[in-house]
C-alpha cells in the first residue's frame, strides 16, 4: 500500500543564517577557528571491529527516511526484518537534519580519530566526498556486499568521489529539477523560463543547496556540472544573480518550499523529485519537470566512520538493503530513486503505479539526461560556496 503523504522529507531544512554560517565555517575547517580539519590515514587511525562478539549496530539517518508501519509508527518493517533475520540489534536515530550541521556534530571526534558512537551514517554525495577526502571513513569489505556488487545501478558506480566503490553505498537517490503548480500557472519546461518568464515574477523559489541550483543553471548554459571551469560557474552564477536582482526569485529554500508550492503561494520552483511525488499524491496538478537541458542526480550514502566498532554488522545491514524485495519495501515509503536493480519488479507486487513512476525507477531516457555534480577540492568548495551565498543573500 502506498504510504500517506508526509509533510517533511529527508532533505531537511536549510534555512537562512544557520545553513550559510555552518557552510562557511565547516568547509574543511574546524568550526569557528579556521584551523584545517585534521586528516587521518588508514594506517594512523585503526578501528577495532567488535562485530564478532557484539551483535549491535548504531545507525544515524535523516527524518522520514525509513519505512514505518502506518498503524504503529514505532515499528519499522524493513529494519525489524533485518533484526529478525540477523539477530543484530539496531539503535536507529534520525539525527541528521542537514549535512553541515551534522558535520559540526562529529568533526571533532573524527578529526581526533575518536568514536562518534555511530556505525552507519547517511550523508549526501558532497559531504561524503569531504569526509572521504579527510580520511574519516572506513573502507568497506566488498566481499561482504554481494547484493551491492550485483544490484547497484550502473549509473551510481564509480562516482568521482569514490571511483573504486570502496567507501560509500547509496541509500536512496533523487533528482533536482523543476516543479510547478498547475492550479496557478501553465507548464514550464526550461530553467530559463523559470528565471525570466514575466508571469512567474516573484512567484519562484530556488534551492539553497548550491550544487543542485547551480548544477541546473550550468546545464541550462550547455555546460556539464560534472566537469566545468571557474569561468563557466561564474557565467551561470551571473544568470542566477540577474534573476535575483530582477525580483524573479522570491527566496532560496531547503525543502520548506513544498507547503508553499502545495498552497499555490509560489507557482514554480527548483525542487527535489521525492518531495514532488509526495505532493502529487494530494494534488495531481503539482508536477515535477526534467528540464530539456537535464537534471541533477544525487545520492545519500551509507558510510562507516572511523572508530565505528561494528563494521561487519554495518556491512551486513548495507547488503540486506540491496536485496531487491527489501529495497522495494523501503522505496514504497520514501518515494525517492531506488538505487537497487531488481527492485522495480518487486515493487509491482506492492504498488504497480509506483513501479511505473520514472522518478522512483528512472528509465534510460531519464538517466541519460541526468548528471552528477563535480567533486570539489577544499579550495573550490570554499570559493564556489562563498560566491553562491553572496548571490542568494544568506
Amino acid at each position: 500500500m502506498r504510504s500517506a503523504h508526509r509533510p517533511f522529507t529527508r532533505r531537511g531544512l536549510l534555512t537562512g543564517t544557520l545553513g550559510s554560517a555552518a557552510l562557511l565555517t565547516a568547509g574543511g575547517t574546524l568550526t569557528g577557528c579556521g584551523t584545517p580539519a585534521a586528516q587521518q590515514t588508514e594506517e594512523g587511525c585503526v578501528s577495532e571491529d567488535l562485530s564478532g562478539t557484539e551483535k549491535t549496530l548504531a545507525f544515524s539517518n535523516w527524518p522520514q527516511y525509513m519505512d514505518v508501519d502506518e498503524d504503529d509508527e514505532s515499528k519499522r518493517p524493513s529494519l525489524d526484518g533485518f533484526v529478525s533475520r540477523t539477530g543484530i540489534q539496531v539503535t536507529y536515530t534520525e539525527d541528521i537534519n542537514d549535512n553541515n550541521e551534522f558535520f559540526g556534530k562529529v568533526q571533532n571526534q573524527l578529526a581526533a580519530c575518536q568514536s562518534t558512537g555511530r556505525d552507519i551514517m547517511v550523508l549526501t554525495d558532497w559531504m561524503a566526498a569531504r569526509m572521504i577526502r579527510l580520511g574519516w571513513i572506513q573502507k568497506l569489505d566488498r566481499s561482504k556486499l554481494p547484493n551491492v556488487e550485483a544490484n547497484l545501478l550502473p549509473s551510481l558506480r564509480n562516482r568521482p568521489f569514490d571511483a573504486e566503490n570502496q567507501f560509500a553505498v547509496p541509500w536512496q537517490s533523487g533528482l533536482a529539477g523543476l516543479a510547478y503548480n498547475g492550479r496557478v500557472t501553465g507548464e514550464i519546461r526550461t530553467v530559463d523560463e523559470l528565471l525570466t518568464r514575466p508571469d512567474l515574477k516573484g512567484k519562484v523559489t530556488a534551492l539553497s543547496e548550491m550544487r543542485d541550483t547551480m548544477g541546473l543553471l550550468l546545464m541550462s548554459n550547455g555546460h556539464d556540472p560534472a566537469d566545468f571551469t571557474a569561468a563557466q560557474f561564474d557565467d551561470a552564477l551571473n544568470k542566477l544573480k540577474r534573476a535575483v536582482d530582477s525580483g524573479q526569485i522570491r527566496r532560496f529554500t531547503g525543502n520548506d518550499y513544498a507547503p508553499d508550492l502545495a498552497r499555490g503561494d509560489i507557482a514554480a520552483c527548483v525542487g527535489w523529485s521525492g518531495d514532488i511525488i509526495q505532493l502529487g499524491f494530494e494534488d495531481e496538478r503539482i508536477r515535477f519537470v526534467a528540464p530539456d537541458s537535464g537534471v541533477l542526480l544525487w545520492s545519500d550514502n551509507m558510510l562507516v566512520p572511523n572508530q565505528a566498532s561494528h563494521k561487519a554488522n554495518a556491512e551486513e545491514l548495507i547488503n540486506y538493503y540491496y536485496d531487491p524485495a527489501v529495497a522495494a519495501q523501503l522505496a514504497a515509503y520514501v518515494n525517492y530513486i531506488c538505487p537497487v536493480q531488481g527492485a522495480q519488479a518487486e515493487m509491482e507486487k506492492i504498488d504497480p503505479e509506483l513501479a511505473a513512476n520514472p522518478l522512483i525507477f528512472p528509465d534510460e531516457t531519464m538517466l541519460a539526461r541526468s548528471r552528477v555534480f563535480m567533486a570539489l577540492d577544499e579550495q573550490q568548495e570554499r570559493e564556489y560556496e562563498s560566491k553562491f551565498q553572496q548571490v542568494i543573500g544568506a
